[in-house]
């Protein structure tokens, strides 16, 4: 299938591993050109030079901290200025740390809410005028499967992710018929630095080993394992695509069956 993604321009942030590189190496072996972003410099120069050698395509690196109104700013301004345009926004974060209610203060829950909240709000609200501008226009949010089964040691993550998807279904009906889709992505258990972070947090409570843990995170999914990042990568490159121009406002699951409701 011909997802119509040769040229378009794409943001990811904070892509210099895991899921977001994941998505920007889907998005630019479809012929995107492709903006990255993430804190380490040096990690995120290697990341855009093995996509770009590895697809063929321009990948911009811009070090950049998801925290920073200026820093966000300043990415999307130097994407517009180099590609000359910013039709596909993923964004994307770190999540907050892992713990319990009475683990947190009023200032971890703010840096939590910084984070994860206005780090998409920062980002939509700048690259809306691009988009606008164009008449077309992707916004594909990753979140977590833990805004409809929350995670009970993720109280943080459960709650402000759960805000994001608020965000984005009314955002979906406002920008609709300026040709601009706003959709989430809601990861299960799949193999990243970040899930390999909790599994040792979890590892560290219980006294159990980081592997067994993993596998244990596999086990509720009816495919019996935790996921690759590449086959949450290639869902977002759909939902970046030409084809998917009728999906809006909706939030898809990569969880290999794991949430058990039916809606």
């Amino acid at each position: 299938m011909n997802l119509g993604l040769k040229n378009k321009v794409a943001l990811v942030t904070a892509s210099s591993k895991g899921l977001g590189r994941a998505s920007a190496e889907s998005l630019a072996q479809e012929g995107a050109r492709v903006a990255i972003c993430a804190r380490d410099g040096k990690t995120l120069k290697t990341t855009a030079d093995q996509i770009a050698n590895a697809t063929g395509s321009e990948v911009l690196a811009i070090p950049a901290d998801m925290n920073s109104s200026r820093d966000i700013e300043q990415v999307v301004k130097e994407t517009v200025h180099h590609f000359g345009a910013l039709q596909i926004l993923v964004t994307n974060a770190g999540g907050p740390p892992a713990g319990y209610f009475e683990e947190f203060n009023d200032k971890q829950w703010q840096e939590a809410f910084n984070l994860t909240m206005m780090s998409a709000v920062r980002l939509i609200r700048a690259v809306l005028p691009p988009m606008r501008q164009e008449k077309w226009g992707r916004i594909i949010n990753i979140t977590s499967l833990s805004v409809k089964e929350p995670i009970d040691n993720l109280i943080l993550s459960n709650a402000i992710r759960a805000a994001v998807h608020g965000l984005a279904k009314t955002l979906a009906n406002q920008v609709a018929r300026d040709g601009i889709t706003v959709n989430n992505v809601m990861p299960g258990y799949i193999q990243t630095d970040r899930v390999e972070q909790l599994a040792q947090h979890s590892a560290e409570r219980t006294g159990r080993s980081v592997a067994d843990v993993l596998a244990e995170m596999g086990q509720p999914a009816p495919v019996g394992r935790i996921g690759q990042p590449k086959e949450l990568g290639a869902l977002v490159a759909f939902l970046a695509s030409e084809q998917a121009a009728y999906i809006n406002g909706v939030s898809i699951p990569v969880d290999g069956g794991r949430i058990k409701s039916a809606f």
